[in-house]
């Protein structure tokens, strides 16, 4: 399932705040509780490529998820450019 960090701005408070959810929706704002605010930006983190050990794993976000990415992981490589070609060739089931 698809995962995004959504970024915010309320049209009322002027506050901005980040929440992550499995698609890029509207929410309510922390501090005034104004209603509808959409995304002003989203970054996809579906899938990560993140530094473990002196490797690298690649991350995908669970068919699954739900309230949280329940990330799994699809394999561990020596170097970021190996991981990259591997996302870049490998298709979800």
């Amino acid at each position: 399932m698809a995962w995004f960090l959504n970024f915010y701005r309320c049209g009322r408070c002027r506050r901005i705040w980040t929440d992550e959810w499995s698609c890029t929706c509207d929410d309510e704002c922390p501090r005034c509780g104004f209603r509808d605010m959409t995304p002003f930006n989203s970054e996809d983190l579906t899938e990560l490529i993140v530094e473990e050990g002196g490797k690298f794993a690649v991350l995908r976000s669970s068919d699954e998820a739900e309230d949280d990415p329940d990330y799994e992981e699809l394999g561990r490589f020596p170097t970021r450019d190996a991981a990259k070609e591997f996302l870049g060739d490998h298709q979800p089931d």
